[in-house]
C-alpha cells in the first residue's frame, strides 16, 4: 500500500486550488462537498468558477499564484492544465509546508483524491494509487446503485443517538441494536411516515433492546478453504462479520482473517506437524469458554473443517457444554489442488472413487489400505504428506505400486505463490527434498497435471521410464 487511506478534518480550514479551467472545476465540484473554505487563485476564471466566486461559495484571486497564497492551507491543488505552471506552483505550496496534490501527475503528488461515494456523513472513498481509474469508477457506480439514498439520514439521526445507546454493553449487544435499526426499522419508519418517525422509532427499538433478554453464546465452525479469500462462502464470510472471536489455525491465509470484523478477539490456536501445537483439549476449552460468556465464536480452520479438522472433538465439546454450533463447510484442499492440475479427482473408465488420506495421524505415520492404493488408476490425496513422503512411497511401491504412477505436489493451492510439482511415484521423496517446500502442501497420487498427462499418454512406456 503506497498511499494510506485517512479522512483529512477541513470543517472551517482553506483548501487552496491553483487554477480555474476545467480541470479546476472538477475538483471544485467535489472540494465544495465539504465544509472547508475555498481559495481558488489564477487569470482568465471560465464561467462556472466565476459563478461560484459570485454565489460566495469560494474565495477568487484573479492573478497569478504568488508565494505566501497556500500559507495555513490543509490542502493544497495544482490543476492547471499547464505541467510547467503546475510544477511552479507545487514548489511554493511545498515550502509553505502545505499537502500537495498536483492533478493528473501521481508521482509528484504527496496525497491522492479518491472516487468518493457521497451519503453524508457515510462516506466511502475508493482509490486504485492511480493504477485504474475506470475501475475505481465502476465501483462507485455498483455502490451507489446498491446504498439507498437515505443512508446519510439514517447516519445523522444515529449519530445524535449514540449517547443513548450507551445503556447497551459493548459487543454484539450493541452490534445487533445498530444493525436493526439501519437495515430495518430505520428504512422502514422513514417509508411509511418519512424522517420525523426516525427518532421515535429509534427509541422505541432501544426499550425493545434493553428489556431483550441475553442472548446465547453460539459457535460456527467454520471452513476457510484453502486460502484465496474469493473462495470463501458466503456464510463464512457473513459468520466473520459478525464474529466477536474467532479462533484460527496456522493455515488460514491473512487475507482470510482481514474480513473478521476489527473489533473481533482473534485467537491463533495454529498446530505445526512435528513442531510446537496447541493442545486440542485447550483449543476445545477455548471455544466453549467464550460461547458461554455470551459470544458470537468462529472457530475458522483452513479447508473444509469435515476433513482432517478434528470437528468431531469440538462438536462433542459444545454439546457436553449446552452451546448452540453449526457447521459451515469450505472448499477442500483436495478440490482446489486438482483444480489447478486442470483434472478431475474422478473419471468414468479411470477411477469411480477418490480417498482422501492423511499420512501422518496422532499416533504417527497413518495405516491404510496400501494394497487398494496401489492398483491402476487409483487416485488419492493425500494430506499432510510432506514429511510422511518416504513412508507412503515405500508402503505403496512395497504393495506393488507402479513406480511410474504419477504424482502432483501442489504448494499454497490457489493462493497467488501456488506451485505445482509434477513427478512420479519412484521420485517422490527426493523430489519434495530437493523443493524446499515452506508452505502448506497436499499430493495427489496418480493425477499429473492435464498437459503433462496427455503428452504421457502418447509416449510408449519404454521412453517414460528413461
Amino acid at each position: 500500500m503506497q498511499h494510506f487511506p485517512v479522512f483529512v478534518a477541513v470543517a472551517g480550514r482553506r483548501i487552496v486550488v491553483s487554477g480555474t479551467g476545467e480541470c479546476a472545476l472538477a475538483k471544485l465540484r467535489l472540494l465544495l462537498k465539504t465544509e472547508a473554505r475555498i481559495t481558488v487563485v489564477g487569470t482568465d476564471p471560465i464561467d462556472a468558477v466565476r459563478k461560484l466566486a459570485d454565489d460566495n461559495r469560494i474565495t477568487l484571486i484573479e492573478r497569478s499564484f504568488e508565494p505566501g497564497d497556500a500559507l495555513c492551507s490543509a490542502l493544497f491543488y495544482a490543476a492547471n492544465d499547464d505541467e510547467v505552471e503546475d510544477t511552479r506552483v507545487a514548489t511554493i505550496a511545498h515550502r509553505e509546508c502545505a499537502m500537495v496534490n498536483i492533478v493528473d501527475n501521481l508521482a509528484d503528488s504527496q496525497f491522492i483524491t479518491p472516487a468518493i461515494v457521497d451519503r453524508d456523513p457515510v462516506t466511502i472513498a475508493i482509490g486504485t494509487e492511480g493504477a485504474a481509474p475506470v475501475l475505481a469508477r465502476s465501483i462507485k457506480a455498483d455502490l451507489e446503485e446498491r446504498l439507498p439514498s437515505t443512508l446519510g439520514i439514517l447516519a445523522r439521526i444515529g449519530k445524535g443517538f449514540r449517547k443513548s445507546v450507551e445503556v447497551l454493553p459493548m459487543g454484539r449487544k450493541r452490534r445487533d441494536f445498530w444493525s436493526e435499526f439501519y437495515f430495518k426499522s430505520g428504512p422502514a419508519a422513514i417509508e411509511a411516515d418519512g424522517e420525523t418517525a426516525v427518532a421515535p422509532a429509534l427509541q422505541s427499538l432501544l426499550d425493545q433492546h434493553v428489556n431483550a433478554e441475553e442472548k446465547e453464546g453460539h459457535v460456527d465452525l467454520v471452513g476457510a478453504g484453502p486460502g484465496d479469500p474469493e473462495l470463501l462462502t458466503l456464510k463464512a464470510r457473513n459468520a466473520l462479520n459478525k464474529a466477536d472471536v474467532v479462533i484460527y489455525d496456522r493455515l488460514v491465509t491473512p487475507e482470510i482473517l482481514e474480513l473478521a470484523r476489527r473489533e473481533a478477539l482473534m485467537i491463533d490456536v495454529g498446530k505445526e506437524g512435528f513442531g510446537k501445537s496447541a493442545k486440542q483439549s485447550d483449543i476445545d476449552a477455548a471455544i466453549v469458554e467464550h460461547a458461554l460468556e455470551g459470544h458470537h465464536v468462529v472457530r475458522l480452520k483452513s479447508g473444509d473443517p469435515t476433513v482432517f479438522g478434528r470437528l468431531d472433538e469440538e462438536i462433542d465439546a459444545c454439546e457436553a457444554a449446552g452451546v448452540a454450533y453449526r457447521v459451515i463447510p469450505g472448499i477442500t484442499a483436495a478440490s482446489a489442488a486438482v483444480a489447478t492440475l486442470n483434472q478431475s479427482l474422478t473419471k468414468r473408465d479411470r477411477n469411480s472413487a477418490v480417498r482422501l488420506i492423511t499420512g501422518h495421524d496422532t499416533r504417527g505415520f497413518a495405516e491404510h489400505d496400501w494394497r487398494a492404493l496401489a492398483r491402476p488408476g487409483e487416485v488419492a490425496a493425500i494430506y499432510m504428506g510432506k514429511k510422511t513422503a518416504r513412508f507412503v512411497q515405500g508402503r505403496l511401491l512395497m504393495h506393488g505400486a507402479d513406480p511410474m504412477t504419477p504424482v502432483s505436489i501442489i504448494e499454497n493451492a490457489s493462493r497467488p505463490d501456488q506451485r505445482i510439482i509434477a513427478t512420479t511415484l519412484v521420485e517422490l521423496e527426493p523430489t519434495l527434498t530437493e523443493a524446499n517446500l515452506s508452505g502448506p502442501a497436499i499430493t495427489m497420487l496418480g493425477l499429473a497435471p492435464r498437459a503433462a498427462a496427455q503428452i504421457s499418454q502418447t509416449l510408449p512406456k519404454q521412453e517414460l521410464a528413461q
